[in-house]
């Protein structure tokens, strides 16, 4: 999609036209699916975690902990971390969702998967990670994973969504990045103090359950002010 038409493709301009169609229907087909979810966190990392791996089980264990607090879980619908976070979904009796997207040289949805849903286009995939979640988990992964996490960031900084959770697990794989996030981008100013409090590191999945209540709760707090103004600006003070 991402290659410019060549001069003598004259058909692109219908082809592209359809694209546009199919791009929509992804849409629309993410948002009937994922409408009556419910509260959710979405989990990041690596497809290439092996069951064996310490972070498989602590994905296994902090999504299942967030179920059993009335949270669904979203994930990739891949092997890996993304498969842990299903099976914890799973486990917890809670839905399970991966939001599997088509590439040539990866497998479809882990079978930890409850309700699955499948795109094309990365950045249709995005929108549905990032609308139906109040928080991220990111474990440690690689280019997909990165890309996630300061798209997220940025997503927050910038106000185009709510400030939630982005939860970073395993710190002995984090601790540099932020050390570099702190020590040069931060002193270089290119990002606030403000910017680096939007980053929570652990390696405890209690402790990732209880930053994703507080911020829930925090949240449910803050509507519930809200909805008062809005009454007493309407001259219903019920």
């Amino acid at each position: 999609m991402l290659r410019p038409p060549y001069p003598e493709e004259a058909t692109f301009v219908r082809t592209d036209t359809w694209r546009v169609l199919r791009i929509m229907g992804e849409f629309v087909e993410g948002f009937e699916e994922l409408a009556g979810l419910g509260p959710a966190v979405t989990f990041f990392g690596s497809a290439r975690v092996d069951p064996s791996d310490p972070m498989y089980a602590a994905a296994v264990e902090t999504a299942r902990l967030l179920g059993e607090s009335g949270f669904a879980i979203i994930t990739g619908g891949g092997p890996g971390i993304m498969e842990a976070g299903n099976r914890g979904a799973r486990e917890a009796g809670v839905p399970s969702v991966g939001l599997n997207i088509e590439l040539p040289y990866e497998q479809g949805c882990n079978p930890f998967v409850d309700l699955p849903v499948e795109f094309r286009y990365f950045f249709v995939r995005k929108t549905m990670f990032v609308k139906y979640a109040q928080a991220f988990v990111i474990f440690p992964g690689g280019f997909g994973t990165m890309d996630e996490l300061f798209e997220a960031l940025t997503l927050i900084q910038t106000g185009k969504v709510h400030d939630f959770p982005v939860i970073l697990f395993g710190s002995d794989y984090w601790r540099g990045m932020c050390r570099w996030l702190r020590e040069v981008v931060l002193e270089d100013g290119k990002i606030s103090r403000a910017d680096m409090d939007l980053l929570a590191l652990t390696d405890s999945p209690e402790e990732v359950r209880e930053l994703v209540m507080s911020s829930a709760r925090e949240r449910a707090r803050a509507e519930e002010e809200a909805r008062r103004a809005s009454r007493r600006a309407a001259g219903d003070e019920r």
